[in-house]
């Protein structure tokens, strides 16, 4: 019987493990809250059986560049880094009166322009409200005076140590600190507008390539310190990459170009990469697979909102990455019988488990969920035997 670490990394080598791996794709502090008396993370997974994978952030200022920690910052919450700022790029932050949610205004200071940014957040999660790329010429202020994290590779392997292997070890290509994702498609989309980046990519193609250029050089330094970092998986990509949201060709002329790069960059700096697409994903697995990650993921069905047929995706790219998701969190993780949810974890083996290479995960995080059917989902997992 293998270990969960060895199970989950079995799959992630395309090779045939014990049974069926089964996580999840984060563990909401909202979930464990209301449902779970708020126990810890590595006691969800023990709680219900499921395979572990922890999450490690930690990134450092580049000293040399006269980077340092943002003082200014509380102490950092899920999965947020501890911000890197410098003298030319301050960071001042401001409560702002809501009726409905807690909003807070970042402001950045630089000896050219000030730029701003809005958050909201509610008990579920946090979105931007307003963008800090208001204005074309901004990115180059953003690219003069934004520090770029390093990764803190001490101090990564340090808590892996503490973890003790009774897991998969995941990390995050960095977004920009106060509200970012992995993708640099992505993470101009968090800081114009996914709408309005969409247009640019018609009218204003060139600003585009040399916005997405700037965000690519800012990953690429933080991607060249990881090496000798422990970390199993690391991510990429981002749900404003998915074929629900852009077309195939702005995915090849606007996304692969300046993604795929950075995955072959991990791959020299010993790291292997998964590409996170949580939308749809069919017309684009081929594209996907061409830039060569070891896993992609979220595969979301139909039911969701997205487009994916798990057999049609086993057989178009299981031979070529690890398949992580397919499970219908929406439905099956509540307001429905256990036997659904059994139903739907034996059709996800079923249709994407043949060989190995495939990890069960719901598609994304989910806030609420039965318990009983969580552990419905858990214990078919374990039924389901290579």
């Amino acid at each position: 019987m293998m270990t969960s670490r060895e199970r989950l990394l079995a799959a992630l080598n395309l090779e045939v493990s014990d049974r069926l791996p089964a996580t999840t794709h984060h563990v909401m502090p909202y979930f464990l809250e209301k449902y779970m008396d708020g126990i810890s993370y590595p006691e969800f997974f023990e709680h219900f059986g499921l395979d572990p994978v922890f999450w490690v952030v930690s990134h450092k200022p580049d000293t040399a560049a006269g980077d340092y920690y943002d003082p200014s910052q509380g102490n950092p919450g899920f999965l947020q880094p501890r911000y890197v700022c410098s003298d030319n790029w301050r960071i001042e932050s401001e409560a702002i009166p809501h009726a409905k949610y807690r909003e807070v205004r970042y402001r950045f200071l630089t000896p050219s322009k000030n730029l701003s940014m809005v958050l909201e957040s509610d008990v579920h999660t946090t979105w931007v409200s307003e963008r800090m790329i208001k204005e074309k010429a901004d990115i180059e202020i953003f690219a003069r005076y934004a520090p770029a994290p390093l990764c803190d590779v001490e101090n990564v392997n340090k808590q892996v140590e503490e973890i003790g292997g009774k897991g998969m070890i995941r990390g995050t290509i960095p977004g920009f600190d106060i509200y970012g994702q992995p993708g640099c498609w992505q993470d101009a989309a968090v800081l114009f507008g996914i709408e309005a980046l969409i247009m640019q990519t018609f009218e204003d193609p060139e600003w585009v390539h040399s916005f997405l250029k700037i965000i690519q050089t800012r990953k690429e330094r933080f991607i060249n310190s990881l090496a000798g970092a422990k970390f199993d998986l690391i991510e990429h990509g981002g749900g404003d990459a998915s074929s629900t949201v852009i077309s195939p060709k702005i995915f090849d002329d606007f996304v692969a170009p300046y993604d795929a790069p950075l995955i072959d960059l991990m791959h020299r700096n010993g790291q292997k990469a998964v590409y996170h697409t949580c939308g749809g994903m069919m017309p684009l697995l081929e594209r996907i697979a061409d830039m060569k990650p070891d896993a992609a993921e979220t595969f979301t069905p139909v039911g969701m909102g997205g487009d994916v047929d798990l057999r049609e995706a086993k057989k178009k790219i299981g031979q070529r990455m690890c398949m992580i998701g397919g499970f219908d969190q929406f439905h099956y993780f509540i307001g429905c019988s256990p036997e659904d949810t059994r139903r739907e974890v034996r059709r996800c083996f079923e249709e994407a488990g043949e060989g190995g290479g495939f990890i069960l995960s719901p598609s994304d995080h989910f806030f609420d969920a039965d318990l009983e059917l969580v552990q419905a989902y858990a214990d078919t997992a374990h039924q389901c035997l290579y």
